[in-house]
This record gives C-alpha cells, structure tokens and sequence, in this order.
C-alpha cells in the first residue's frame, strides 16, 4: 500500500527524504537508497505501508530483549527494505528487496494489535529489516497498540533520523540496537554506513527513556579484536550506562561472507570479560549454546536471577525487581 512519507521536504526539483540519516535526495520517479521511498507528481510516497513479508508469535528473547518483561510473548512483524547492505545479513532476502518484487501481505495496524492481542503477547515488536523503513506504519500501529495496552519494540541499525527519533520516541517502550562496532571502515566497507548516526541515537535513546538492550555482532578479523571490544564497552560504560544490557552474538558464514569461519567461543568469552571488568552490570553471548552467559545474575552478590536455556526462561531468583538473596535493586522490567 503506497502512502504519503510524513518526513520529506523539497529541494529543487528533486525531494529528500528526512526518515533516516541517509536524507537521500530522489528525482522525480527515484527511489531512495532502502527502495521503499519514492518519488511521485511530487511527493514522497512509502511504499510498504503495512506490507508484511514476515509474521510471527515469538519469545520476547528472540529479539534479543533480555531485561524487558522477560519469559513474555512478543508478536513479531517484518517489511522490505533497509539502509544498509551489510555483507553478512542473515535476512537479506527481505531486506534487499524491492517491494513490487517480494510477495507481501497487508496488515492493518487495527489487525495487527488484534493479532497480538489474541496471541496473549505483552509486546509487539517491528523486526526482521530495518523497521524504520515503515515508519508511518509502526507510528501508526504505535499509538494503537498503546491504547490497547500493548507494550512496542524496535530493533533496529539505529540509524533513524532526528526527526523521525522525535516521533518514536514517545511512542517505543524499548529498542535493540544492533551496534555494528565502533570502526568507521567497518560501517564503510561491510554496511556501506556510518557508526556516527547509530552511537548518537543509542545515546538519545536511553535519554528519552526508553528501554535499550545493544547488541554487537563480533564478526572474526573484521571487529572482534581487543581493541575493536575496548572501544564499544568504553562507549557504553561512559555514554550510555553500566545498566544497559549488551550482547556478544556469534557470527556465522552467511549472504556474501560464505568465507568468514564463525566466532570463536574463546572470542565471546573474551569480549564478555572485557565489558564486566570495566563494570558492565548485564553482559550476554548470543549463539553459543552450551554456557552460562545468557542467564542473569545480580550484579551486586551474583545470585541467579533468571535462567536461560534457548529461549525457554525462568525467573528464579527476582521478587518485586530485586534480588532475592541481597535485596538489591535490579534493572529488569517485569510488570
């Protein structure tokens, strides 16, 4: 369904788009960079407008959302398109789609909140490609799903514009922001981006309240080095806060990087001591079954507060937000 971008303004003859950092500049008949944006008899239409490619019922974790509502049910929808190219993306069939070429189906807001709903979902959450590519469609499911008590999630590159962050923001309860890493060439040549946008927004976010968890995919020779770690812990411990949930995922040979060998093990382990040591209160590792790295602890006597096999969670040791054992206070929303 074609509707009216909310965010563009005129320059020239030719419109940009203001919904993301890119603020591409499309002649009359273009395209955006996301191919979701597009210029016609002058204005700027989305083109997906509650065009759904992906749809699902899943364990709030999946997201990854380890500190929101934990154990609860999240229903899950995905467009076309993104702002990035990166290399590794594990859904680029949908991502680098273009929507008159990809079988969708339309869900009204009003029906997806229905949806969620039904399902006994505490959340709805737009995943799967970059979200921000439907804005004036998860804006307007926002607001309805607030009125029907649903809580909203993003996860997202982070690399939303100002204007389209001061729309959201009153409207998002929580976000995963997928921190590529902290290296300019990394962002150039594997995403075709840069970090700048990404860092400033996770800052604004946590600023407006809403509740974040960042993710760092620790890809092997490309941003998982020592250095390449120090930097993304260093980030968050002084702009962002020890309280923010981060997670270490495992990378593997996926799109156009068949050739890259996965993390290793010693690798995320590694990074997870890092970030503790410089005072991290809640670090986790993605992808790597078989440890104790997904499972909760307090930060302050170590008791297990939540534990985690796969997706399957069980809070064991969290009364009223605090610990059980120490009584400290924890940083999990649970009611």
């Amino acid at each position: 369904m074609r509707k009216e971008s909310i965010l563009y303004e005129k320059e020239d003859d030719r419109l940009r788009c203001l919904v993301c950092n890119r603020k591409c500049l499309i002649p009359e008949g273009g395209r955006g960079y996301c191919l979701t944006r597009e210029n016609s008899d002058g204005k700027i239409y989305s083109l997906n407008y509650g065009e759904v490619s992906s749809e699902a019922v899943d364990p709030i974790e999946k997201k990854p959302l380890f500190h929101f509502y934990p154990g609860s049910l999240v229903y899950s929808l995905g467009s076309v398109g993104c702002n990035f190219r990166c290399r590794y993306c594990q859904n680029w069939s949908i991502s680098q789609a273009r929507i008159d070429g990809f079988p969708t189906k339309y869900i009204s807001p009003e029906e997806a909140v229905e949806n969620a709903l039904r399902s006994n979902c505490t959340s709805i959450a737009w995943t799967y490609n970059e979200p921000t590519m439907w804005l004036e469609y998860t804006l307007d499911s926002a607001e309805r799903a607030r009125a029907e008590g649903l809580k909203t999630v993003y996860v997202t590159n982070g690399y939303m514009s100002e204007e389209a962050l001061n729309l959201l923001g009153p409207l998002l309860d929580a976000a995963n922001v997928d921190l590529k890493g902290m290296s300019a060439r990394f962002y150039r040549e594997l995403c075709d981006a840069k970090p700048e946008p990404v860092l400033e927004n996770i800052i604004r976010m946590h600023e407006m309240g809403i509740h974040i968890e960042v993710t760092n995919l620790l890809i092997p020779g490309y941003n998982d080095s020592d250095d390449d770690i120090v930097a993304l812990v260093n980030f968050m411990v002084s702009e962002v806060g020890l309280e923010v949930p981060l997670h270490f995922t495992r990378f593997f040979p996926h799109y156009r990087m068949q050739d890259v060998p996965p993390t290793g093990a010693d690798r995320l382990m590694r990074a997870r001591d890092l970030a503790i040591e410089a005072g991290m209160k809640y670090v986790y590792v993605g992808n790597l079954p078989g440890t104790d790295a997904e499972n909760t602890y307090c930060p302050v006597c170590g008791e297990l507060l939540i534990k985690r096999d796969g997706y399957l969670t069980k809070t064991v040791g969290l009364s009223d937000g605090r610990c059980s054992a120490c009584k400290a206070a924890v940083d999990v929303i649970t009611d």
